[in-house]
């Protein structure tokens, strides 16, 4: 696997990407109707990424890539100040997944690894990632690799309401 980063020429894969790894990842937990809602608004969201990828602001992207097929997409750099305004050195890892056919093979923790490394080259101090507290795969994932929950909670809604816990990695 090679993590490359995303350029706006990419955009259309990298949203189907997105597309497709949401899919695996929420299965029976967000709702079908607003998982295939992404996949109907596909090309306007290709569009919108195209944008993003072209002035990224404090974000960096990036992807997976295995035998040259995108399997996965990365999106991490500064901490949303709404998220965390008592932290200003922090980092935060907005996304992390993999197609369902790459997980368990090390893949994940690879980029996990990148992006920590380009986070503490940053000068971040701490990371953090909120998760969707139904999320037990990605809990575990996170917990295995050395977050630990920090207590602070988020409600979204994405076809039903859903809570999001906020993890939290600090560099050694």
């Amino acid at each position: 696997m090679v993590i490359r980063k995303a350029k706006p020429e990419n955009a259309y894969d990298y949203t189907l990407c997105h597309i497709n790894c949401w899919r695996d990842a929420y299965e029976g937990i967000i709702p079908e109707e607003f998982l295939e809602n992404r996949r109907a608004e596909q090309e306007e969201r290709s569009e919108q990424c195209r944008k993003t990828l072209s002035e990224p602001g404090d974000c960096e992207y990036f992807y997976a890539e295995f035998d040259g097929k995108m399997v996965g997409r990365l999106v991490f750099g500064k901490s949303n100040e709404d998220n965390n305004p008592d932290a200003p050195e922090a980092g935060e890892i907005h996304a992390i997944y993999l197609l369902k056919d790459y997980w368990d093979k090390g893949y994940g923790r690879q980029m996990l690894d990148f992006a920590f490394a380009e986070l503490k080259q940053s000068g971040y101090k701490e990371v953090f990632i909120w998760v969707i507290d139904e999320n037990t795969r990605g809990r575990q994932f996170y917990e295995k690799h050395g977050f630990s929950l920090d207590g602070k909670t988020m409600e979204l809604n994405l076809g039903k309401p859903l809570t999001l816990v906020r993890y939290t990695y600090r560099f050694k």
